[in-house]
């Protein structure tokens, strides 16, 4: 593990076949904990000219921001827009700043302090979580980062992997390859940062054993997290676009969650499963349309595996 943090075994999964990170939050701190997604309005090397001017092929005009909280430039007026509307009664809660948006470590060193300091400016905010690129890592970014590393508190570097697979990659128009994924990881590790790569599960031309072999390279690495997406279509993107020319075929609901749990189940049990399948409205998801029920996936998921009487780490071997 990059960070050294005490991960639960199996047995103490509360009563999950994964190791879910929710959980694991809970245990730690002892009350609610909820992610507030910010909008920087940083841009992307795939979108700026710099790489591409398209960007990847599954992202939107928002960079999966929240419309709610884009409408809000300011960090200071996201975190308190954020905060008010999830607070519930007297509910004790506290926070994780998730900087989500496009590519979060693409900005000078004096402009991401600013913004991840004031992201931190609150006293009920115990947790930091940046979304980038593998090819947006500089030394000098990954020390500002590390920087951030204290004993009580939840700092998370993420990094789109998405799959080790170089034809993959150049169908999502990424323009970095799995080397740079590589070189990233082994960077961001030796400085203790906790690592949570981001995988698509069911990229046109991938093969089952693609998908394994992928699992596999990620238990070989030192991360300490895994969030899973399935291939949605969403609207005005290139990957829409090629839906709408092609209708190339995507996962099933089932085939998903056999995916998904064959995929955990060569994960090592350490690693901490922050999400299981991609999640977007409906006002802007073209397909799957099983996409728009995340509980009734996850549910999918935990029964399959009660089925197979398996669970995280089951095929894993060093």
């Amino acid at each position: 593990m990059s960070s050294g943090k005490n991960r639960s075994e199996p047995k103490s999964w509360n009563g999950k076949p994964y190791n879910f990170f929710g959980d694991y939050l809970h245990e730690r701190f002892g009350v609610r904990i909820l992610k507030l997604s910010l909008d920087a309005h940083l841009n992307c090397p795939n979108r700026d000219g710099t790489l591409d001017s398209k960007g990847c092929i599954f992202c939107a005009a928002d960079g999966s921001a929240s419309p709610f909280i884009s409408a809000h430039a300011n960090i200071l007026d996201q975190m308190e827009v954020a905060r008010n509307a999830f607070r519930r009664g007297n509910l004790p809660t506290k926070y994780i700043a998730y900087f989500q948006a496009f590519t979060n470590t693409y900005a000078s060193l004096e402009t991401l302090k600013e913004l991840y300091d004031t992201a931190l400016s609150f006293s009920d905010v115990v947790g930091l979580m940046i979304g980038t690129r593998p090819d947006c890592l500089s030394d000098e970014v990954l020390d500002l980062i590390a920087s951030y590393k204290r004993d009580d508190f939840e700092l998370w570097l993420e990094i789109g992997m998405q799959t080790m697979h170089e034809e993959s990659l150049k169908f999502l128009n990424r323009h970095h390859t799995h080397a740079d994924t590589l070189d990233a990881v082994q960077r961001a590790a030796s400085r203790n940062i906790d690592i949570c790569l981001h995988l698509i599960l069911g990229i046109p031309g991938e093969s089952w054993e693609d998908m394994m072999m992928t699992a596999d390279e990620v238990s070989g690495l030192k991360v300490s997290g895994v969030k899973l997406h399935h291939l949605h279509v969403i609207r005005d993107t290139q990957l829409a676009n090629a839906y709408e020319l092609e209708k190339f075929k995507l996962m099933t609901f089932q085939e998903y969650v056999s995916t998904a749990c064959d995929v955990i189940e060569r994960f090592r049990g350490d690693i901490l499963i922050h999400r299981l399948s991609g999640d977007r409205g409906r006002e802007t998801l073209i397909a799957p349309a099983w996409g728009l029920h995340k509980g009734t996936v996850i549910k999918a998921i935990e029964d399959e595996f009660a089925r197979r009487g398996t669970h995280q780490g089951f095929l894993y071997h060093p």
